[in-house]
């Protein structure tokens, strides 16, 4: 059977450091059920392999219970200390028939969903061979001359910079890699070509291979499970959500009929979307700094609650809006795309940008849509809030 995208988690038995470490637990599940999570979750894999050669470890990982999940066997050669990773792999590719492959460590829990999909989407569209996963570091590095003194690598001293404006240097956190099985196969090796970066969270620095490491990252698991169930008690208690138009409902584009006339283009799916939220009770409100007649008509035809046009200052209005309706902002969730819906989306329970918004807008939200603006991105948030629910 041949498939397209796969994922590659190899699982040794005979780790020396901390033994067994892979199924060891971390925070109550075993360590690698963590990158199974991230694996079983991503839309664009297929199957997800795990190669042990750990009757042991087979067993843990099987109890995991997904059908996405097929264990396979590892030859000893491939296992021992002194095995490179590659090695597996290419066990792996010879048996198997496969599009695309992106090797999983499972020394790196705090990988999620979202980096996984982040690099696929830049394996498929072309531009790159290869792709690895970094974490930024704002570190000041130091190199040896020849003299036998020092000398600053990536800043002057002259001109020391402050952190906030220090871009400092991105590196490998082992996370993941994502290859093409024919690549691999002629290199042998598990990155090649022209190689494109996924850039993770700060944390996702830290990778277990002592004893020391294990300590810092099940703090950090804690407090991101912390910080999930926060963000679900929030979801649950939404009672009102507010999006921007140009950017969110259409793509932002601009369109002319042959008489001049300027008009939108908003997906069926946003529409959906609101009629989910409106038999659960929670209301939407489209605000907008645009005057387009074309916004309250579709406004009309979804039933959302209430349009705002040409409001420049979106913030005071959102705080008004919540007062009306009774609300805390923290039971409001706002979802934009540009500098002008910043204010709104700090203040609210729930700001979020969609995938193509601006920067600055990415940075701050709590939630980035898979979808672009115009492509179902309130949909997607709908079904976000509503599930949230459910669980």
């Amino acid at each position: 059977m041949k498939y397209g995208n796969i994922a590659f988690i190899p699982l040794r038995g005979g780790s020396k450091s901390i033994p067994l470490k892979n199924i060891k637990l971390i925070n109550g599940r075993p360590l690698v059920y963590w990158v199974l999570d991230a694996a079983t979750t991503c839309d664009y894999i297929e199957r997800v392999f795990v190669s042990t050669d750990s009757e042991e470890i087979k067993n843990v990982v099987e109890e995991y219970k997904s059908s996405k999940i097929v264990v396979v066997g590892r030859s000893r050669e491939t296992a021992e200390d002194h095995s490179s990773t590659e090695s597996a792999m290419l066990e792996f590719a010879n048996k198997y028939e496969f599009k695309n492959i992106v090797l999983i460590q499972a020394t790196s829990p705090l990988l999620e969903h979202e980096d996984l999909e982040k690099g696929f989407k830049m394996l498929l569209n072309g531009k790159y061979d290869s792709i690895l996963s970094v974490v930024r570091q704002k570190r000041f590095i130091w190199g040896k001359n020849p003299d036998g003194s020092f000398y600053p690598q990536n800043y002057e001293i002259q001109n020391r910079p402050l952190r906030q404006n220090f871009e400092g240097y991105l590196v490998e956190n082992g996370a993941f890699y994502i290859t093409s099985r024919e690549r691999l196969l002629e290199t042998k090796c598990r990155i090649s070509g022209k190689i494109g970066i996924v850039e993770m969270k700060e944390e996702s620095y830290f990778e277990i291979d002592e004893p020391s490491d294990w300590i810092i990252v099940a703090e950090l698991l804690k407090n991101k499970k912390k910080n999930n169930s926060e963000l679900r008690d929030i979801l649950r208690n939404i009672k009102l959500l507010i999006t921007d138009s140009d950017g969110v409902l259409t793509d932002g584009g601009m369109y002319y009929s042959e008489n001049g006339d300027e008009l939108k283009k908003f997906n069926t799916k946003d529409g959906m979307g609101v009629q989910l939220l409106r038999e659960n009770g929670i209301k939407t409100v489209i605000i907008t700094g645009e005057n387009a007649e074309s916004v309250i008509r579709r406004g009309k035809k979804l039933n959302i609650d209430e349009v705002h046009l040409g409001v420049k200052e979106k913030a005071p209005l959102v705080r008004e809006l919540a007062q009306k309706y009774n609300i805390s902002l923290n039971q409001v969730a706002y979802i934009g795309d540009d500098i002008n819906d910043l204010e709104a989306i700090k203040i609210v329970g729930f700001g979020c940008s969609v995938s193509d918004g601006t920067e600055e807008v990415k940075k701050i939200s709590r939630y980035i849509t898979k979808a672009k603006g115009g492509q179902g991105a309130l949909r997607e948030l709908a079904e976000l809030i509503l599930k949230s629910k459910l669980d």
